[in-house]
């Protein structure tokens, strides 16, 4: 674990300093295991140079081959509460007793890029950053079924009977607050991959070439 203070710059967190304008960010969120890291790499290699990868902090520990500052900041629970009270993040969420933010200071300096800010974020991540000023594209990705789902988590090996009932129990949730009408701009019924990705990909094109006709400054390559 390292110190969160070094990670977040606290002279960003002021709640009365709106987030910097640039490209709209890109929120994917769906069940884990639901395949939303697939779409985001299969984007990410056919637009290398237009998103940027808004990555989170959380406080449970890494999983094998993950590193820190590339998948997650893995921090300490006191130091992620502590910048939550100093109203440093955009969400945040506990699941499994693990707390989940998203910090201010992620998504502006992704803006400052000029790119689009992508952010894998739950449910009630999806419903806080809908009330702040960034106006958000939201997509849910949509698992085939839930027993596809248990099969996709217990390949992974890295869940106990006890946390793999509660991802089922909380996916259960996630998807009927991610197919009801008008939470969402886009639902990808990810059953086949490739399909999955053309919907989603093309959906996407579309809105960053909206936002260039507006006279935002996106480069699509």
């Amino acid at each position: 674990m390292i110190s969160f203070l070094f990670i977040v710059n606290r002279a960003l967190s002021s709640s009365s300093r709106k987030m910097s304008q640039g490209p709209r960010p890109l929120v994917l969120c769906g069940p884990s295991g639901s395949g939303k890291s697939t779409l985001l790499k299969l984007l990410f290699a056919e637009f290398p140079n237009t998103f940027g990868f808004s990555v989170s902090h959380t406080t449970r520990s890494p999983r094998a081959g993950e590193q820190d500052g590339v998948h997650y900041y893995f921090v300490d629970r006191a130091g992620m509460e502590e910048a939550i009270a100093s109203d440093e993040f955009i969400e945040t969420a506990e699941f499994t007793g693990n707390l989940y933010g998203t910090s201010k200071a992620a998504v502006r300096e992704i803006q400052k890029q000029g790119r689009v800010c992508i952010l894998d974020i739950e449910q009630k991540g999806v419903e806080q950053i809908r009330k702040t000023d960034l106006n958000p594209i939201l997509i849910f990705n949509n698992p085939p079924t839930i027993n596809e789902l248990e099969r996709r988590l217990r390949l992974r090996g890295s869940e106990t009977e006890e946390t793999l009932r509660k991802r089922l129990s909380a996916a259960e949730v996630e998807i009927s607050y991610g197919l009801t009408p008008g939470n969402f701009h886009k639902i990808i019924n990810n059953v086949d991959i490739e399909v999955a990705y053309r919907e989603f990909r093309d959906f996407v094109v579309q809105e960053l070439k909206q936002q260039e006709n507006e006279g935002i400054s996106i480069s699509l390559n």
